[in-house]
């Protein structure tokens, strides 16, 4: 598990454009870790990378990133532009 990095995009949000809100991908990655850490522990779960997939934007990275168990983003069509990219990575770490 140490070298497993889980991305999460709802089945809704693949290619639509469409993003959840915060607390719907955050309780989706909480329910992820928590099921990793009943078959691996505390630790793996703990230390394991969970990116949110789902059409993070400049404009929404920022409150997806802020949550507890949401660990990056798996950026897809944002990146395709560097001005979107350089702005949604600037939100995403605060700046």
């Amino acid at each position: 598990m140490a070298n497993v990095i889980v991305a999460y995009e709802p089945v809704w949000a693949i290619g639509t454009g469409k993003t959840a809100t915060p607390e719907m991908a955050e309780e989706t990655h909480k329910f992820i870790r928590d099921t990793v850490c009943a078959v691996f522990g505390g630790d793996v779960a703990d230390a394991l990378r969970i990116q949110y997939g789902g059409s993070m934007k400049p404009e929404n990275a920022r409150e997806l990133v802020a949550q507890a168990d949401i660990d990056g983003g798996l950026i897809g069509g944002a990146a395709l532009k560097a001005d979107s990219f350089a702005k949604l990575i600037s939100e995403a770490i605060g700046r």
